[in-house]
């Protein structure tokens, strides 16, 4: 049983879940609060944060570390491990795969005797549209 079939599926969870389906981008959890409270949906701010930490943790959501320090999250679109490369004008985020990344990691985790070596990776930049504005 994986760890993300044992999260209780509350009324709360399945807005959220919803609401970061309907996202194409990373979305804070104040975003996402906001986003649900327009709906009608009454869902706290601490509730918000909790569920995305607990779907983070079951993999369910990715995680991405902003500038400003804040965790922004989005259900994304496939599920082996990926990187993002993100837009620092207009949040637009593309998976990307690293197998030079990988490798790289297994090597130094090797080379330091080092076991069950996890890393997360986001590329920042600024994409072709907002480069034509």
């Amino acid at each position: 049983m994986s760890e993300s079939s044992t999260l209780r599926p509350t009324r709360q969870r399945r807005a959220i879940t919803e609401a970061l389906a309907g996202a194409s981008d990373f979305q804070t959890a104040q975003d996402i609060h906001d986003s649900l409270r327009h709906a009608g949906e009454k869902v706290g701010l601490a509730t918000v944060y909790r569920t995305l930490q607990a779907m983070a943790d079951a993999g369910e959501v990715d995680v991405l570390q902003g500038s400003s320090g804040e965790s922004a999250y989005r259900r994304c679109s496939t599920h082996h491990h990926h990187h993002h490369l993100v837009c620092r004008s207009c949040g637009r985020t593309v998976e990307v795969t690293g197998p030079a990344v990988e490798s790289w990691a297994e090597a130094v985790a090797r080379e330091h005797d080092f076991a069950e070596v996890s890393h997360s990776l986001e590329l920042f930049g600024i994409c072709a549209e907002c480069r034509q504005q």
